[in-house]
């Protein structure tokens, strides 16, 4: 089978502003097939959201290669093969919940009467139909992002990417939206999804596979998959094998590998 996503020898530096060189990424490659919900976890500057931004080609990398759907990265953009939830809502506060919605539907030229069905569509999918005629600032944060996420869904893309959409809610809102996010997910089939985030937790109850990064500069150090049963809800956080997982991801994370005997450990912080 082609990946949806195939990144090959990817690297990726920039220049400060004192002239010095920072290497983001350094010699990635993966591949991600289609359907597949797939986490991007690492330490603060490791370059997660670098890499995903290259996918989406909002920025060049400096050296190797992108494929998205079988095409260059910004060929897949100008096709608009995925739909972009970054960290905030980045709503429009004068448009109300339905017009945010409609808007990449307007800038693509869709029909009035098309535009008003797949925003209502997509509006029920993540459970906001009677908010529609609301504003966002009427709303809560988890619900921007519901309608961030509507909005980024309003064209039928096959492709999800998103930047750290919970990172700014609150711990039970944040359960509660990653339940939702299942929720959307398994009512898409065959959507494949890339989701940046800092959560062990969160990113082991989400994923089908967990791409595990170094420090900066940004390298794989593992590739984790995740084979707890579907679909989860609260008993999945209840289970010796999330528990093993999210002891794995966090040994990755500090760079070593979990010892065979070793238990996992339930009451250590490990956001």
């Amino acid at each position: 089978m082609t990946p949806v996503i195939s990144i090959s020898n990817l690297n990726k530096t920039f220049r400060a502003q004192d002239g010095t060189v920072v290497n983001a990424l350094d010699d990635i490659n993966l591949e991600v097939e289609q359907g597949e919900f797939v986490s991007l976890i690492g330490p603060s500057g490791c370059g997660k959201s670098t890499l995903l931004r290259v996918i989406a080609d909002l920025i060049q990398p400096t050296s190797g290669t992108v494929l998205v759907n079988g095409k260059p990265a910004e060929q897949a953009r100008k096709d608009r093969d995925y739909g972009f939830v970054f960290q905030s809502a980045t709503l429009y506060d004068w448009r109300t919940v339905i017009k945010n919605v409609q808007l990449p539907l307007e800038i693509m030229k869709y029909p009035k009467a098309e535009r008003d069905r797949r925003a209502r569509e997509m509006l029920d999918l993540v459970e906001l139909t009677e908010f529609e005629d609301k504003y966002p600032f009427q709303l809560s944060g988890g619900m921007q992002q519901r309608v961030s996420i509507a909005r980024a869904l309003a064209f039928q893309p096959g492709i999800l990417l998103m930047d750290e959409p919970f990172g700014a809610l609150d711990e039970m809102t944040r359960e509660r939206m990653n339940n939702e996010l299942l929720r959307i997910w398994a009512n898409l089939k065959n959507m494949t999804v890339i989701f940046v985030t800092h959560s062990i937790t969160e990113a082991v109850y989400l994923s089908s596979r967990v791409v595990v990064m170094t420090p900066r500069p940004g390298r794989i150090f593992e590739l984790i998959d995740v084979s707890l049963p579907r679909p989860r809800g609260s008993g999945t956080r209840d289970m010796d094998d999330y528990f093993r997982l999210t002891s794995r991801v966090r040994h990755a994370l500090r760079g070593t590998t979990p010892a065979a005997n070793d238990a996992p450990v339930r009451n250590e912080a490990i956001e």
